[in-house]
């Protein structure tokens, strides 16, 4: 919305169905020649969804759009190839793959890459000044000015190298395995309604129950030492589509087991007791 506000630009929404998937039929009417860029998360933030990445790059390319992925929910969970998915650009956060706050990375085409302008100034970014003119670094690095996060930097590298030994295809296994016990188990509790897909999700289920506010409930479940996140998740949009002013988000990695969502079970029953 601020880059359409100082641009002129006017954006397009693809809606998202019932199940927590997009609409594809809509989609092939909102993505059309003039469009110039197609941005859309790998796996959702608050219901867990996974979008057909590649064939959403490949309806883009097919009308000669740029499509932009935003791989924060996904990068720490499952194996991901740019060149397979054919994106332009692919961008990501380190905190949500056991890396540091603070610093992330965007992956775009090198021919895109050579052919953007600097977005700020700083050291390290030129070749040489002069009174007159400055003369820019190649990509990447007229695009990183200044001093970088080194720290930040080395602590997002350990931690890909600690994924990487895991395995990113067991770990989605893992996950998936998780997630899906999880929402088969939010089932089973009255007065509960859980969100997004039913068959493959991704490390999350969002869901809300007519005992308690999510608030409400992510304080109670907190006394216990269970974690979740309570809130509309930056994403109040899609809160309004769905009819709620919020959910309650369980997450889930590679480090959690089904005793765990056993357990959370337990604290959440004993929520609806206690709210009653």
């Amino acid at each position: 919305q601020l880059l359409a506000e100082r641009t002129g630009a006017r954006l397009r929404f693809v809606p998202v169905l019932d199940d927590g998937t997009l609409d594809l039929d809509q989609l092939s009417s909102l993505l059309t020649p003039e469009v110039k860029l197609f941005a859309f998360t790998y796996i959702s933030n608050s219901l867990g969804t996974i979008n057909p990445v590649a064939d959403l790059c490949a309806k883009a390319h097919a009308v000669g759009v740029l499509a932009l992925v935003d791989a924060a929910q996904s990068v720490g969970h499952l194996p991901i190839n740019v060149r397979e998915l054919g994106c332009d650009f692919l961008a990501f956060s380190g905190h949500k793959m056991c890396g540091p706050t603070g610093i992330g990375a965007l992956y775009a085409r090198a021919e895109i890459l050579d052919s953007m302008p600097p977005y700020h100034g700083g050291g390290e970014m030129i070749v040489s000044v002069t009174l007159e003119k400055t003369t820019f670094k190649k990509a990447p690095h007229r695009f990183e000015a200044g001093t970088p996060n080194v720290a930040g930097a080395i602590g997002l590298a350990a931690a890909i190298d600690y994924l990487e030994q895991i395995g990113r295809p067991a770990i989605f296994e893992h996950d998936s395995q998780l997630a899906r016990y999880a929402a088969e188990r939010l089932t089973e509790l009255p007065g509960t309604r859980v969100f997004g897909p039913t068959d493959e999700r991704g490390a999350l289920v969002g869901f809300v129950m007519d005992a308690a506010h999510p608030h409400d409930l992510t304080t109670f479940a907190d006394q216990y030492g269970l974690a979740m996140r309570g809130g509309h998740h930056c994403n109040q949009p899609l809160m309004r589509r769905f009819g709620v002013s919020g959910t309650t988000r369980a997450s889930f990695y590679f480090y959690n087991t089904m005793e765990e969502i056993d357990r959370m079970i337990e604290i959440l029953q004993a929520a609806v007791r206690f709210f009653s």
